[in-house]
Formats: structure tokens, C-alpha cells, sequence
């Protein structure tokens, strides 16, 4: 015999525990299970322990800013040890506290890896579990990589479990995870060199803003390495020796850790979901607009767990799980909303953008009006010692609305909230026609018109 449910969530990161709550709430019999601790991805080996990490480094980098204008950083540095306990104090709790909120919710906890057996069945370490309806939000894992030696990097979530940082690190990939930990660790007393295969590392924003932050990085230590792709990976008995190629040429460097930084796919592959006759590829579940599977009825995606055009982020894995769930209790159809979704890279100091890139406006055939500045001479950069910053602003003259918004700068990963659109974040039906671009409401607006209209050097800020 196997117990049935209206609806079984697979994953316990924030998206899944979303669904399972919403769903629990309207009176459906519920189970969630995943085979780690719950809270998933963000609340445990991501977003929010990176952040407490980062919190030493900024502190390091405030105080250095400010010498020789009042502030002796001579001797300051970071514990690592300790800071990784303050990282504990907030992340231990975590699994106990949402397992208690989902009982609290009437939804049933399960653990242990689980597998489809059929299209509306799994198996949970040998037990049966039937259900009307799956959500799949287990979320994502690095991308296999096959040099020789790869099986000697850590992930992201060994990087954050590192009790003592050693002094070389070598990061493999150009992205969000290279860049924030190598922030970190140059702060810390690291020497970082990252290494990324093409001429453009962190692609998804502002290719200007992109080239003054790795300027920045490279005033503390961290080391840009374009064109070069990792070749094999060694140990030697201290450390490693990383083999590169940059433009066929060869070189060797020692390092003591390889952090793998090239990328995720979705963690579905033990899943089994070929036994329930779910299309799925690296990207996610196949799925339609309003997040079903294409090829089974009973099945539904969110988050890095389906195929959409949402970004890798969790507030956005957390708007498909409660829309899908929405769609699965009501009947409906609705369509999550992307457009004008914020996304910030927490370097020190952080890059962030809204809306589109100037390519992709100009690839749409807009008339673009390009807003750039240099904001590191105003005031609010001045007072802090920052002489990193700047703000592009892209308006469409036709329409007099801001359609991206990118900015590079202390605080900034906050203040790209002024430009987020008044209607990010829905669900809409799929027969309303929906504005992708980044629209904000008509307060919000006219604080933006102000901040492009004095974006110039030494406005008062």
C-alpha cells in the first residue's frame, strides 16, 4: 500500500516550501521531501551565508578605504574561523525551523532521495508515495566539467564550509559564484585568480560597468585570467597544479584550492523522470508557460527545476512555485511575470541591473537615449572613500521610459530598486498583452527622471 497525496513537492528549498504551504493552506493533503537538510540552496550553501562571509570583507574594505582620512587600518584583518561560526549561528537553525514551519502548515516532511516509478508515483528509499500532482523545485548543481583532475574542485558549498581559508585559490568560471567569493577572499587575505574561458566574464550585465569592477578587483589582489581554460588539475602534495591554455599557449601555476565557478544545470537526473514520461534537459523540466509539464499533466516545474525564461534567482524560483501552485489549486493558466526582475552580483562593491542590456534594447530596434556616468565623485561615494562607481540609465526617447537601468557602486545592489517596474513579480493570464521592458509606476518614475537628469559629474548627491 502507498499513501496518496493532492500534491507531492520535491525539493525543500524556498520555492518548494512556498508551493507546499500555499497548497497546504487551501485544505490539500501535502508532502514535501528532499534527501538534504531542508531550506535548500539560498538559506544554507548560497545567498544568505555568502552574505554573512561577505559582511567581514566589507568591513575590511571600508576601514582601507578610509586611510589617510581618519581611519588606521594597520592590523585589521579577518578571523575566518570565527566568521565562519557566525555563519553557523544563522544557518544551523535553518533546517529544523522550516521543517517545524511546514508541519505548522499541515504539510508532511519526508527525507530521502526520491524517484519516479510512474507518472504519478515516487519512491522514497523504498517506500510508495501516490499524488494528483508533483512540483519539482530541487534546484540546481554545478555543471560536469571533463579536464583531467576535475574531480579535485570544490563547489560553492565546500567554499562555504571552509573552516580555514587557505592563501591561493583559483576559481574556475566567470560568473556570479567566481567573483563574489573571490571579493571575499581577497579581502580576506587570499590571493584569487579567476579564470575565464571567454572575453567577457559576468555576461548578464553591463559590459562598461563589468570592466571598472574588474579594475576594482584588481586594485585588492584579484586576478582576471580571459581567453585561458583550465587543462588538467594536479595534485602535488601541497596543493595543485593547474594547467591553462590561453590562445593555445600553455602555462602551469600552483594553487591550494580549485573552486568550481563554470556554471549549474538542474538537479534532476536521479529523479527518474523518464519513468514518469517527463521531458527534461540541463535547462529544466519542459515546461508550458504556466509551468505544467509538456508531456505529463500531473507534473509541474519551478525555479532552476523548469525550462522558463525566468533568471536563476531565488525570488524568482519562489514567484513560479507560488503561481504554479495558484494554477494547480484554481484550474488557471497564469503565466509568471519576468520582466523587471532586479539582479545584483555581491562583489564589494556590487553590480546590478534591471531591465535590458543596451544590446538588447538596441537589437529591438528602440530609440535608445543612453544615460552614463561616473557617480564616484558624488557625495554619498566621497563620504564612504569609494572611487568605484557608476550609474547607466537606458531610455526609450519615443516613450520617455526607462528600459534598463544599470549601476555599479557601494549599496547599489539596493538601490537598482528604485528602477524595478510597479508590476514585477505577477502572474499575468496569457491573454493580457504584458510590457517586458522595465516600466516603472508614475512615483517612482519621476524619482528616476530626476536621478537621469543630474546624472552627471559632481551633482549633488
Amino acid at each position: 500500500m502507498s499513501e496518496s497525496y493532492d500534491l507531492i513537492v520535491l525539493g525543500a528549498g524556498m520555492a518548494g516550501v512556498a508551493s507546499a504551504n500555499k497548497s497546504a493552506s487551501q485544505g490539500w493533503r501535502v508532502a514535501i521531501v528532499d534527501p538534504l537538510p531542508y531550506g535548500g540552496t539560498c538559506a544554507l550553501r548560497g545567498c544568505d551565508p555568502k552574505k554573512i562571509l561577505r559582511r567581514g570583507a566589507e568591513i575590511i574594505d571600508s576601514a582601507r578605504l578610509m586611510e589617510g582620512k581618519g581611519i588606521d587600518a594597520g592590523g585589521l584583518s579577518i578571523n575566518w574561523g570565527d566568521l565562519m561560526k557566525h555563519k553557523h549561528g544563522f544557518t544551523d537553525p535553518v533546517p529544523e525551523n522550516m521543517e517545524a514551519g511546514l508541519s505548522r502548515h499541515g504539510v508532511e516532511t519526508l527525507h530521502g532521495p526520491a524517484r519516479f516509478t510512474s507518472e504519478r508515483q515516487i519512491d522514497v528509499d523504498g517506500t510508495r508515495y501516490d499524488a494528483d500532482r508533483f512540483l519539482i523545485a530541487t534546484g540546481a548543481r554545478p555543471r560536469p566539467l571533463d579536464f583531467p583532475g576535475h574531480e579535485h574542485l570544490i563547489d560553492s558549498t565546500g567554499f562555504l564550509d571552509f573552516d580555514d581559508l587557505p592563501p591561493r585559490i583559483l576559481f574556475v568560471g566567470g560568473g556570479f559564484i567566481s567573483f563574489e567569493f573571490a571579493h571575499i577572499a581577497a579581502r580576506a587575505g587570499a590571493s584569487p585568480v579567476i579564470v575565464d574561458r571567454g572575453e567577457r566574464p559576468l555576461k548578464g550585465f553591463d559590459p562598461d560597468l563589468v570592466e571598472l569592477l574588474v579594475a576594482r578587483g584588481a586594485e585588492v589582489g584579484v586576478d582576471l585570467r580571459r581567453f585561458t581554460e583550465v587543462v588538467a588539475v594536479e595534485p602535488n602534495g601541497r596543493g595543485y597544479i593547474v594547467t591553462l591554455d590561453r590562445a593555445g599557449v600553455r602555462e602551469s601555476i600552483e594553487t591550494d584550492l580549485v573552486v568550481h565557478g563554470a556554471g549549474r544545470v538542474a538537479d534532476l537526473a536521479g529523479l527518474a523522470l523518464d519513468a514518469a514520461g517527463v521531458e527534461w534537459g540541463e535547462r529544466g523540466v519542459s515546461v508550458s508557460d504556466h509551468l505544467q509539464s509538456t508531456t505529463n499533466a500531473a507534473v509541474w516545474a519551478a525555479g532552476d527545476s523548469a525550462d522558463t525564461a525566468g533568471m536563476p534567482l531565488t525570488p524568482v524560483a519562489v514567484i513560479e512555485a507560488k503561481v504554479a501552485a495558484s494554477n494547480m489549486i484554481k484550474g488557471t493558466t497564469a503565466a509568471p511575470n519576468y520582466s523587471g526582475i532586479p539582479a545584483a552580483v555581491f562583489t564589494i562593491p556590487e553590480l546590478a541591473r534591471v531591465g535590458m542590456l543596451e544590446t538588447e534594447a538596441l537589437e529591438q530596434g528602440i530609440d535608445l537615449s543612453v544615460r552614463h556616468n561616473d557617480t564616484s565623485g558624488w557625495y554619498s561615494n566621497y563620504r564612504v572613500g569609494e572611487t568605484t562607481a557608476a550609474a547607466k540609465v537606458l531610455i526609450d526617447r519615443s516613450t520617455d521610459r526607462v528600459v534598463g537601468a544599470h549601476l555599479l557602486g557601494p549599496e547599489y545592489g539596493e538601490l537598482i530598486n528604485i528602477f524595478r517596474p510597479s508590476h514585477q513579480a505577477r502572474a499575468h493570464h496569457p491573454s493580457t498583452q504584458v510590457d517586458h521592458r522595465c516600466v516603472p509606476d508614475r512615483g517612482v518614475r519621476s524619482r528616476i527622471h530626476g536621478l537621469s537628469a543630474s546624472f552627471r559629474p559632481g551633482a549633488p548627491k
